[in-house]
């Protein structure tokens, strides 16, 4: 029987005030290339074709950083920034295929490996699950929608709360949600128009449609990333810094077709 299409959305129309930089955030550098450029040759490894980059600040600014020989890349418009799961809606958009599997990642996260996504991407076919989310155990998990589970650190996942919405005890946990899915394709678009802003930052949730799927009772996974670094965020100069150190420890070299940032030409 032939596997399942395997398809990518890539999350990238943020600004990233924090950087305190006039470039997108996602343009910015990891060994001398964009960081966007770093998540897509991820998916790329991982076996995703198509995958679609949703843009939004400095759209055509990241729309040059890929070169012209990658025809498996599509670019899908967010024009307004109304939550992650308004933003996984414009990158299904872009896709005709609504079956098999979506990886859906976010172009802030440079550090993930192919391997990583490969094993998130059996463990969910191996469940017969709606999704699989990423998950990491971190220090200082500030900014970051938290991960509850049924029971105690072990148990199944009951829902992923974002900081804005959470109680101060679920707050101090430090199980984070990295913002990296694998998704059944087919589950995800019926589930994304069924999402609604009733939050108190007034935005369209993605982690919502986990609460759909087992509601359903449909499986869903959350399963802790070995090395936390590999799943780290990058919003600041400082975060920048430490994501590039780790990259050079690995000894990792450019994608061949990622174009270096207009400000290093």
């Amino acid at each position: 029987m032939a596997e399942a299409p395997l398809a990518a959305v890539v999350l990238a129309a943020g600004q990233g005030k924090r950087m305190g930089s006039p470039l997108a955030k996602v343009l910015h550098p990891i060994g001398g290339r964009p960081m966007v450029c770093r998540v897509v040759e991820a998916a790329r490894a991982a076996g995703a074709r198509p995958i679609v980059v949703v843009v939004g600040h400095q759209a055509e600014a990241v729309r040059r950083a890929f070169g012209p020989g990658e025809a498996d890349l599509r670019f899908a418009r967010q024009a307004e920034q109304l939550g992650t799961g308004h933003a996984a809606a414009a990158g299904l958009a872009a896709l005709e295929e609504r079956r098999g599997e979506l990886l859906l990642l976010c172009g802030d996260v440079p550090l993930l490996r192919a391997q990583t996504l490969a094993g998130l991407l059996q463990r969910r076919r191996a469940a017969r699950a709606a999704a699989a989310v990423l998950t990491a155990v971190v220090e200082d998990p500030s900014g970051y929608g938290r991960v509850l589970r049924e029971g105690g650190p072990e148990g199944a996942l009951r829902a992923i709360v974002e900081e804005a919405d959470a109680t101060p005890g679920e707050r101090a946990l430090r199980e984070i949600n990295t913002g990296t899915y694998a998704f059944d394709l087919a589950f995800l678009a019926r589930a994304l128009p069924r999402l609604r802003p009733e939050n108190r930052q007034g935005e369209y949730y993605l982690p919502d449609v986990l609460a759909l799927a087992l509601g359903e009772g449909r499986p869903v996974l959350a399963l802790p990333v070995p090395d936390p670094e590999e799943a780290m965020g990058v919003n600041t100069p400082a975060e920048l810094a430490r994501a590039e150190a780790i990259w050079a420890a690995r000894g990792g070299g450019p994608p061949r077709d990622c174009q270096r940032p207009a400000h290093l030409l």
